[in-house]
């Protein structure tokens, strides 16, 4: 059976089982048990909130190492847009790019370039009439994931458009080969630079039939302290950047949906506002609209939990370094009218969605009664103390097998006192 490897792990020696995380958790996947927590490998969507959350940092990523990559002939680095919004007075992107060949890598392919001929396959795709509209953006990983566990019957929106990721670890790899013909595309290796644990995810179990072209991931607060050592001013120093505001601009919120020169679109940020959008799509209290747009982490990918400035800082940062830099490095033909092959992939990940209680639906209707009845009996107070983040988690719990209703304590002192076991006298 395919088990879908993740990338936010638990370190148990830390965890002290102090329920900040159940209560954040999008997807309810977390509760604790034996004085710790546990997630639930089905329900993680790999957005990091408790990585973000967790006092004692008992929540971690697990990204690849820049070792990693010391097996291939040809190490390509791709840096991610929030990149450049880390470092403090940085006026040059080649700054950085030319840093991260000082630390090792032989080559450097912005993903900004790649997300910049995305913006522009993606104009002509929504002209597409098969494509539904609203047209859901498919570059968070969390989103597509979530979608398909919570919210299945929202699929058919999702843009079939690669992320710029991946585009970018393509192109990077035919342009080496065609570089360097002496290599086979196993010497050739790439490394993507992240702000989040979910592209590791991502990349670790593919897509559906597709498989990612990136070898490696490597986190941006992994890559800071080596490029700091090397970045330094210098007035001959070899432009290499190829990328504009555009791509620089999907770094933040809002970025990839205005580049699309469509004003029909919707922009929101964070887990919770993104289910809130998804929410009222379900339910058809949506204007009409175009595109969607939907980042997981606060402010977009400056927001995930592998950076290493504050979002704000370095969303005002790339702010400044875009003010100097040409709308979009990138074109594409005007006479292309259909999107490439390369650009789109062909299908979903199928998922077992988190609210299907059983395969028989006349079995789920039955327990989904059953958890009513039961959360109807429980306090309703949402407190955590039996190790779930809600009382109809709970009773959802019960149901399922995993936990019966002496776990609840108020529920247990209430009955102790109905019994005569407790007096009311608190003096």
């Amino acid at each position: 059976m395919y088990t879908y490897e993740h990338s936010v792990l638990l370190d148990e020696s830390k965890c002290t089982g102090c329920t900040t995380c159940l209560k954040h958790c999008p997807t309810e996947a977390i509760r604790i048990r034996d004085g710790h927590a546990i997630i639930n490998p089905n329900r993680c969507i790999d957005c990091g909130e408790c990585i973000r959350v967790c006092p004692h940092k008992a929540k971690k990523a697990v990204c690849s190492k820049l070792p990693d990559m010391d097996r291939f002939k040809w190490k390509i680095a791709l840096p991610a847009p929030t990149l450049y919004g880390q470092f403090d007075n940085l006026d040059d992107i080649d700054y950085v790019l030319d840093g991260l060949l000082k630390i090792g890598f032989d080559d450097v392919y912005e993903v900004a370039k790649a997300a910049e001929l995305v913006t522009a396959y993606t104009r002509i795709h929504l002209k597409d009439e098969n494509v539904k509209k609203p047209a859901i953006s498919s570059a968070c990983p969390v989103v597509l994931r979530l979608i398909s566990l919570r919210f299945p019957s929202l699929a058919d929106h999702i843009l079939h458009m690669l992320p710029p990721m991946e585009v970018a670890a393509r192109l990077a790899k035919e342009r080496a080969l065609a570089e360097h013909p002496e290599f086979n595309s196993e010497d050739v290796g790439v490394c993507f630079i992240s702000p989040c644990p979910a592209k590791a995810s991502y990349v670790k179990n593919g897509f559906a039939s597709y498989k990612s072209y990136v070898d490696e991931v490597v986190s941006i607060s992994d890559i800071y302290f080596l490029l700091i050592s090397k970045m330094r001013k210098d007035k001959n120093i070899r432009p290499i950047s190829e990328s504009g505001r555009i791509g620089l601009g999907w770094a933040r919120s809002g970025g990839e949906a205005t580049a699309i020169l469509n004003e029909d679109y919707l922009a929101a940020d964070g887990i919770v506002n993104v289910i809130h959008v998804l929410d009222q799509m379900e339910n058809d209290n949506m204007p009409p609209l175009e595109f969607i747009e939907l980042n997981a982490c606060t402010g977009g990918c400056v927001g995930g939990v592998l950076t290493i400035q504050n979002p704000f800082i370095a969303k005002a940062r790339l702010q400044t370094l875009r003010r100097y830099l040409p709308v979009s490095h990138n074109q594409i033909d005007k006479s292309e009218i259909s999107v490439p092959e390369n650009y789109l992939f062909s299908d979903l990940p199928e998922y077992q969605p988190i609210s299907r209680l059983s395969d028989s639906l006349s079995e789920s209707m039955k327990m989904m009664g059953e958890i009513h009845r039961i959360r109807d009996i429980l306090p309703g107070i949402d407190c955590g103390s039996c190790g779930a983040p809600t009382c109809r988690a709970f009773a959802e719990d019960i149901v399922r097998g995993t936990s019966c209703i002496g776990e609840c304590p108020i529920k247990a002192i209430a009955e102790i006192r109905e019994r005569g076991g407790l007096s009311d006298d608190c003096k």
